[in-house]
């Protein structure tokens, strides 16, 4: 007798995408060792993608609904708002290949959380549109609250997480939302939920000239546009703080409210600005974002 496999419901956000939309949808209809649901919403396309999702949904492979052109991360947010009741949920992208083992991998490594929330995330490697292998940065996250607050490691398109994750995200709709992505990981380190970062890339995570995220050319287009992002003082992380304060902060360990008043009160203190800058709580564990991150407190830019 073959073992019950996990059911876990795929939410996808599609805009023009025909292009990859069919090598996605089968790789994730393919996936070994699980019992896989997807729901669609696409946010407004103007190809071909209607045709494709309406076919798949004639075969029985898939569900979807249109909308509004709410940009990807509220389009994410949108679906996971309105799914049904599932154990385990995964975001894809419209563009990526997933190997055979990813929504098992990911469910094997947080299948025992199950009485809390509990995310796993993974590395991704990168390739070109012809799927073809390119160098990719190697991720080495702490994954603590600390770091959630100045660095957004985890793609979207790797997470999996259970249903007391959802509900906690769920209890709370932000105004203000960089990606839907970095939100969902402070929630989760803010709320100690068991984040589980896996070394393993089991997503080809394909790069190529209409990527909503991607591969810098190079590293000098690269800093420039961490430095532009400091100087333009969108003031990112300091919105996410606030968010995590107007929504969470009551239901916070104390260890998340102390990080969280000191990141928002060195706004308009230079000396708890002073503290931060010290404190090795707020450590990345990527050295570059790491060092931006405290040209910004001495900017007051974060």
């Amino acid at each position: 007798m073959e073992p019950i496999k996990e059911k876990v419901l795929v939410l996808m956000s599609t805009y023009n995408g025909e292009q990859f939309l069919q090598q996605q949808l089968n790789s994730i209809i393919t996936q070994k060792n699980v019992d896989v649901e997807i729901i669609v919403r696409d946010d407004g396309s103007t190809d071909k993608t209607i045709d494709i999702l309406k076919d798949y949904q004639s075969k029985g492979l898939l569900s979807y609904y249109t909308g509004n052109n709410l940009k990807p991360q509220y389009s994410f947010l949108h679906l996971l708002r309105h799914a049904p009741e599932y154990k385990y949920y995964a975001f894809a992208d419209q563009d990526d290949i997933w190997l055979e083992d990813k929504l098992y991998a990911g469910i094997k490594a947080i299948c025992s959380y199950d009485h809390k929330p509990a995310l796993y995330t993974c590395q991704t490697q990168m390739t070109n549109q012809d799927l073809e292998k390119i160098p990719t940065p190697q991720l080495h996250p702490l994954c603590t609250f600390g770091e959630s607050l100045i660095y957004a490691y985890a793609s979207g398109c790797t997470m999996i997480f259970n249903d007391s994750l959802r509900k906690i995200i769920m209890s709370y709709q932000p105004t203000f939302l960089d990606m839907h992505d970095w939100w969902i990981m402070s929630v989760a380190t803010a709320m100690k939920a068991h984040i589980v970062f896996d070394h393993n890339a089991h997503i080809l995570y394909r790069q190529h000239a209409r990527n909503v995220k991607g591969l810098n050319d190079t590293k000098i287009k690269e800093w420039k546009q961490r430095i532009q992002r400091i100087l333009h003082k969108r003031q990112i992380r300091y919105h996410i703080a606030l968010e995590l304060l107007n929504g969470y902060y009551n239901q916070l360990p104390q260890e998340s409210k102390d990080l969280l008043d000191l990141f928002i009160m060195s706004k308009r203190n230079f000396k708890y600005r002073l503290r931060l800058l010290m404190d090795s709580r707020y450590r990345c564990g990527n050295t570059k974002t790491w060092l931006l991150y405290k040209l910004s407190i001495l900017l007051n830019s974060y």
